[in-house]
């Protein structure tokens, strides 16, 4: 039967290379293969036509125009950040694509968000379970760094890096266009259920709140006592509580809540978060930033409060 299936794909090969490059770069059209990682079965097929069909490095849009991948100066972007890759060692690793220039290991690169020129860390590539240290790396290449936190004064400071973050060695300094992220709709209180397991609490849902897997948001006027998760799909409350419960220790409480809306402030300076006048079933609250935000029950709430704070500006999505 196997080898049965192996002719069917050798002719279907032949056929599946009449398609349009074109359109499939421009994203209208997607090619399907079908194989087994697991039984190494149809890998290599698939693998040779991706290489045919992929494209070398592209420019990327910063706030000073696109930025040439053939650029001397080294410039990178952080895309994903995963907490715990090494249980024993309760790693955390800040991925990034090189976006133009050489990656050095010994050079000193400048942190835009962090305002800061740092070394980068532990630099290293991938490839399933096994890691290497790497020296040096190019413009399409993604590479891993550590990324310390430091926990004091019962505050987790969840690390250096956040997705969408810009490194580079360009004297003109710029930072790449953001990530987009979606607006979260269902919303929960989070409470850890033994009191002993604070630190383990605060560390484990920063950690995976900065992953970008869910949003945390603090109580106005509170510290980390309440904090308020928000998540695009209702799912989303199983994976934190198994992560916390699996990867930290801790057990948690959920509490849903009714709120299916939220708006950033788009203008806080003008207007006293205190004093904001707005319906008995709206919400005050801060994201990790300290940015002040607003959670409604509905489409008319927003309206109200809009009325009842002229200028106030609100937006669905954080700039």
């Amino acid at each position: 039967q196997r080898e049965q299936l192996m002719e069917e794909i050798e002719l279907l090969d032949g056929a599946s290379v009449d398609f349009d490059q074109e359109q499939v770069s421009k994203g209208n059209m997607t090619p399907v293969f079908f194989g087994s990682a697991l039984t190494n079965f149809g890998v290599e097929t698939f693998l040779e036509h991706f290489l045919k069909m992929t494209t070398s490095p592209l420019p990327r849009v910063s706030d000073i125009g696109e930025i040439d991948p053939m650029d001397d100066d080294f410039s990178a972007f952080v895309f994903k950040i995963q907490a715990n890759m090494n249980k024993a060692h309760r790693d955390r690793i800040a991925f990034m694509r090189i976006c133009s220039g050489k990656f050095d290991a010994s050079q000193e690169v400048y942190h835009v968000q962090g305002e800061k020129k740092m070394r980068l860390l532990q630099p290293q590539q991938m490839m399933a379970e096994s890691r290497h240290v790497v020296d040096e790396a190019y413009d399409g290449d993604i590479i891993g760094v550590f990324d310390p936190g430091i926990f004091s004064i019962g505050v987790f400071d969840p690390g250096i890096f956040s997705i969408g973050d810009t490194l580079t060695t360009a004297k003109d300094k710029f930072a790449f266009e953001g990530i987009p992220t979606f607006a979260p709709e269902h919303f929960a209180r989070v409470r850890q259920i033994d009191t002993m397991k604070r630190k383990q609490f605060v560390k484990g849902i920063n950690q995976i709140a900065q992953e970008g897997a869910i949003q945390i948001f603090q109580e106005f006027n509170t510290g980390m006592e309440e904090i308020i998760v928000g998540v695009v799909g209702v799912l989303q409350f199983d994976v934190l509580k198994y992560r916390l419960e699996n990867e930290y220790n801790v057990d948690i409480r959920l509490e849903n809540l009714p709120y299916e809306y939220i708006r950033w402030i788009d203008n806080p300076q003008d207007f006293d978060l205190a004093k904001l006048s707005g319906t008995s079933d709206m919400k005050k609250v801060k994201d990790l930033k300290d940015r002040p935000l607003l959670l409604f029950v509905n489409e008319w709430s927003i309206r109200m409060t809009q009325e009842r704070n002229d200028g106030l500006v609100l937006t669905e999505f954080a700039r």
